[in-house]
């Protein structure tokens, strides 16, 4: 098959935190020719960048907690637990976003970044892609409140062990695409990633 599509059409269709905009357009189909003309709106593309925070000498995590629109209806509250994460502007690097909103939402400094994985969120609906990452902390004095208050932000520092973060997979507290992402991927990686990263100097 031609991974083919042709937009015969594009229109704004809302313009505000977010952008949305409305397509007409048509694709190639797996047997074969072109589709029937279909529309759909799409959140157009936003770029981010996410970073769980790993201590390796104490086996910790820095994550944090803070207000989600779309955790309105979860139970029992709207407030997600989540890890570090920033839009990524015109001109950065996805490194330097995770090492920024480190310091932004949590007041750690990354030492050593390791990258983990691009993925689409929702492409069903909307065009944003996140590159995931580890970073190398020293969680020993990682707490407090943080955030830009120009943003909005209100953002609680929560520190804890990779057994206790992992456990919370299980649990429903840990519930967003990357949380979920990068704890499973510790869960797989925690060891050779402490021997690797436990000798470095904090």
């Amino acid at each position: 098959m031609k991974y083919e599509y042709e937009i015969l059409e594009q229109q704004r269709a809302f313009n505000g935190f977010l952008t949305v905009n409305r397509y007409r357009l048509r694709h190639r189909l797996f047997a074969g020719g072109w589709g029937e003309e279909i529309v759909r709106e799409r959140v157009e593309p936003l770029r981010a960048a996410s970073v769980l925070l790993y201590d390796p000498q104490r086996d910790e995590v820095v994550l944090i907690e803070q207000f989600r629109i779309g955790a309105l209806e979860s139970r029992p509250h709207a407030w997600v637990l989540e890890i570090i994460g920033g839009h990524i502007g015109k001109g950065e690097s996805p490194e330097a976003v995770a090492r920024r909103e480190s310091q932004e939402e949590a007041g750690c400094t990354v030492l050593e970044l390791l990258p983990i994985c691009e993925f689409l969120v929702t492409p069903g609906t909307s065009g944003e892609r996140i590159y995931l990452f580890c970073g190398r902390v020293d969680a020993s004095n990682a707490s407090g409140i943080h955030g830009l208050m120009d943003e909005g932000e209100d953002i609680r520092v929560e520190v804890m062990s990779a057994d206790k973060a992992i456990g919370e997979l299980y649990n429903g507290r840990i519930n967003s695409t990357t949380g979920i992402i990068a704890l499973q991927w510790l869960a797989l990686n925690r060891e050779p990633l402490r021997q690797r990263w436990a000798q470095q100097p904090a």
